[in-house]
């Protein structure tokens, strides 16, 4: 009961930052949404894309599942995922597209390292057979990267989902039509939950890189890239 409460509580503050008189956001989106960006994350409760970035009701349209996974545009894709990617491309419009990834990614690791299915989830399997859409990331890393540690390949299947996710997003039609009129970008983000940084990926250095460095906790400044 005191999550309960905690979370009314949380309401009632939302409540009075935008529905009062001074603050009437709802005011002008009551007629209709115009968020300019769709962000496709996970569903870790440690990774909420809303306070990450600071916005506000209306700035975004969000789409979570393990993993931040985008199904390749099949006859058989899975419609929640893809039928919400359809409405905020072509009702929406939006004009970019993030897929928002992060460090100890539980999916990621039940995907590099499966665990014996609960009695209960041997009845229906979702997440194993969602968490199959990676398996051509999974085998890539387990390939090339057999040499480095656990730890270090969980952290670049993570990276090389996002990457997936991207190159799946380009098997729609009216993604890859928008992109290629230069109507739509997709962009690869990385949150790094240990340092607290923010990483994009840049497809000219063909790597994530910096976008926010981490904090340095002493002194609370923030460091240069490449500290961490």
């Amino acid at each position: 009961m005191q999550d309960i409460e905690k979370f009314v509580r949380g309401f009632s503050r939302f409540q009075q930052q935008y529905f009062s008189e001074d603050h009437g956001v709802y005011d002008t989106l009551r007629g209709g949404q115009r968020p300019s960006t769709l962000l496709i994350g996970c569903c870790d409760s440690r990774v909420d894309p809303m306070l990450l970035t600071g916005s506000g009701p209306g700035d975004m349209f969000v789409v979570r599942n393990i993993a931040n996974l985008v199904p390749p545009c099949t006859p058989d894709a899975p419609p929640g995922v893809s039928s919400a990617i359809e409405f905020a491309i072509c009702n929406l419009e939006v004009a970019r597209v993030i897929v928002l990834g992060h460090a100890r990614c539980g999916g990621i690791r039940a995907l590099l390292a499966p665990q014996p299915l609960e009695p209960e989830q041997r009845e229906t399997g979702f997440v194993e057979r969602w968490m199959r859409i990676a398996e051509p990331v999974r085998v890539r890393v387990m390939r090339e990267l057999a040499h480095k540690s656990s730890e270090q390949r969980h952290k670049a299947c993570e990276q090389a989902s996002i990457l997936q996710s991207l190159d799946n997003l380009l098997t729609y039609p009216w993604v890859k039509r928008r992109v290629e009129e230069g109507k739509l970008v997709l962009h690869g983000w990385y949150f790094d939950i240990d340092s607290g940084a923010l990483m994009g990926y840049s497809a000219r250095r063909q790597q994530f890189l910096p976008m926010v460095c981490p904090i340095d906790a002493v002194k609370g400044r923030v460091l240069p890239a490449g500290t961490a």
